[in-house]
């Protein structure tokens, strides 16, 4: 409102809340471009940012304020959500690399061996003859997937953006088992 440049949150001169800009989520959230994000950082961060620019503090403000905090606020709850997930982590990470986990055009996976595997865990729920084997196939699922998380954290520390996208799109493979197990 008072046509000086600002760069932050709020205008250094007249105070009034900036829109949100292009910055990348980690960026938003002032956290180093990583996937090793402390959860309880992010959570610190996403809170404080979050009293300051929640819509509720703008009521009385005029219209151009209130929709630019509930900009402001959309942007930051984006980036919260994409940021708290490890998996979506990954896959932002990767998209900001230029690398997508998935073909364009929703194609099928080309990697067979991931295929044969998704199929054969797929075959080994369907066969599961009572409870007491689901949870065993739902046990050793997630000890897959903390050790998968293992692997996207180092190939990330590698900068092995191949590695990282495989082992993203198999835990995109094994999380939606784990909606089938939970399911059944």
């Amino acid at each position: 409102s008072c046509r000086q440049a600002a760069d932050g949150l709020f205008c250094g001169a007249c105070g009034v809340v900036q829109p949100p800009g292009a910055q990348d989520h980690f960026a938003r959230l002032g956290l180093a471009r990583g996937f090793g994000v402390e959860t309880a950082d992010l959570d610190r961060r996403y809170f404080a940012l979050q009293r300051q620019l929640h819509p509720d503090r703008f009521v009385k403000k005029s219209a151009r304020e209130r929709a630019v905090s509930q900009s402001q606020a959309a942007s930051l709850n984006e980036a919260y959500e994409t940021l708290r997930d490890p998996l979506s982590r990954a896959v932002y990470l990767l998209r900001v690399q230029g690398v997508e986990i998935e073909p364009a055009g929703g194609q099928t996976i080309s990697d067979p061996a991931l295929l044969m595997e998704a199929m054969e865990m797929r075959e080994a729920l369907a066969e599961a003859p009572d409870d007491a084997a689901v949870q065993r196939l739902a046990a050793a699922l997630e000890a897959d997937r903390k050790a998968g998380f293992d692997r996207l954290a180092q190939a990330f520390a590698r900068n092995d953006t191949a590695a990282a996208r495989a082992q993203a799109l198999r835990l995109r493979y094994l999380g939606k088992l784990a909606e089938d197990i939970r399911g059944r």
